[in-house]
């Protein structure tokens, strides 16, 4: 997938400047955005602020972190069961 050029934070101001009045056209134009590209951001962070984009970003790296430790201890569980059901 293609890395946006906009970081989250800009993404967020882009956000507020059309909550605060202006026009969702001018905005796209003004930032170089389709307004398709608006309307994705905006349902995918509206409502967020930039500490609660970073604070999602932070338990995303976590979750993914837990997942792969499940995972490892999940092989190592069924190679152990193995091993053990061979050796009755």
């Amino acid at each position: 997938m293609k890395k946006s050029k906009f970081s989250e934070s800009q993404i967020v101001g882009i956000l507020k400047e059309v909550e605060l009045g202006a026009k969702v056209g001018e905005t796209c134009r003004k930032h170089g955005i389709s307004e398709a590209t608006y309307y994705k951001w905006k349902t995918q962070f509206s409502g967020m602020t930039v500490s609660h984009l970073s604070q999602l970003r932070e338990l995303q790296a976590e979750n993914a972190k837990l997942k792969r430790m499940y995972a490892d201890l999940a092989l190592m569980h069924h190679a152990l069961k193995d091993v053990v059901d061979r050796k009755l």
